[in-house]
């Protein structure tokens, strides 16, 4: 791809077609000292007021700039490979980190150790990285200091709290409000499948865990949807489409979204997947769609209960888990609290505030 110009016209080459760059957008993009806070990254102008009548009188491409002099009096060199990234209409830092799907043979994945500085370090990007990647990363030797997941957490983003708090202490307890609080084995399953929206990352931090059982299982969402994809492409056809809806009650909120099982992006492409069966209620359809429904349902249950695609793993005093909500099933094998103990701590973080951390270490280290 690059930039091209004709006659103080610019155009854009992406190899397949070539398209006219409206002066206009290109006037937006100014960023003398005059028009942009060079601290910020906020125009000092609004554009919105400007008169849309905007005309290149002259144009050139010079040592990686496009120099242009448009008609209201605005002389600017614009990086051309800013230009040529933004026009390209992608996220070089995101969207470049392709996902590794994983299932039961997943081995060696790296670990990362806690240490002084860590949150600001090249580390920390490499872990970012990785997350984005496998859709999960496990930090060693965190300290084991009470309510610390929230400092971990707010050190890449803010803390997303629920009804269950800013954060939430999954142990054992009478009367839970949710089975996670009991010793009771948990098949795969996301997060909070009820609310809108759906939070994106689950950190859980190991503080004691002296139980035989009480081991941690992990399912790679994105490798099973796109299995089913492949084997019954029926099956993942239907979940793409049927919206089921997802409850939670509890004594003070009661909380219910819609959603299909399976979400794509606008190029259907895999984006998340909501997986809770305790909790979900299928609409009133046709028995014909409804066989098929619940066909697809059971199909991508076997998967995601099924050694094939899932690890088992445990936590020791120390680890903290980072999960991503949208792309990973996970749960956990039953315990006896006559054993000893397991305590963990655990609190929620959205996909900005990862995505944000990463870019701000992508540009602190000029990778």
């Amino acid at each position: 791809m690059k930039i091209e110009l004709n006659e103080n016209k610019v155009f854009f080459n992406n190899g397949e077609s070539v398209q006219e760059i409206h002066p206009f957008w290109l006037r937006e993009r100014v960023d003398g000292d005059e028009f942009l806070d060079k601290g910020t990254q906020q125009r000092l102008f609004d554009p919105s007021t400007m008169n849309g009548e905007i005309i290149i009188k002259k144009a050139q491409i010079k040592n990686g700039f496009l120099e242009v002099d448009f008609n209201d009096g605005v002389n600017s060199k614009l990086d051309i490979t800013k230009l040529e990234t933004e026009f390209s209409n992608k996220d070089t830092v995101i969207k470049s980190i392709p996902k590794k799907k994983w299932d039961s043979t997943l081995k060696n994945i790296k670990n990362f150790e806690y240490k002084e500085g860590f949150f600001e370090s090249k580390e920390m990007y490499d872990l970012l990285v990785s997350f984005y990647e496998f859709g999960f990363v496990v930090i060693k030797n965190v300290p084991t200091e009470n309510n610390y997941i929230v400092k971990f957490a707010n050190s890449i983003g803010s803390v997303r709290r629920t009804n269950f708090g800013e954060h939430f202490n999954v142990k054992s307890k009478s009367n839970p409000n949710d089975l996670a609080y009991t010793t009771l084995h948990l098949s795969p399953h996301t997060d909070n499948p009820y609310r809108n929206p759906v939070p994106c990352i689950q950190i859980l931090h190991c503080i004691i865990n002296d139980v035989s059982g009480g081991y941690s299982t992990l399912v790679d969402g994105y490798a099973v949807t796109e299995t089913l994809k492949e084997e019954n492409p029926e099956f993942f056809d239907i979940l793409t489409k049927v919206k089921v809806r997802f409850k939670f009650i509890d004594k003070e909120v009661v909380l219910e979204n819609w959603s299909e099982l399976i979400t794509l992006d606008e190029n259907n492409n895999f984006k998340q997947v909501r997986f809770s069966p305790r909790l979900d209620f299928v609409p009133i359809l046709k028995k014909k769609e409804l066989d098929l429904y619940y066909k697809a349902r059971k199909k991508i249950s076997d998967f995601n209960n099924s050694n094939k695609f899932r690890i088992e793993f445990k936590l020791i005093p120390g680890d903290i888990i980072m999960m991503d909500n949208h792309r990973l099933l996970h749960g956990r094998t039953a315990y006896d609290t006559n054993e000893g103990k397991r305590f963990l701590q655990g609190c929620y973080i959205d996909h900005d505030s990862s995505e944000g951390k990463l870019r701000h270490l992508k540009r602190k280290f000029s990778l």
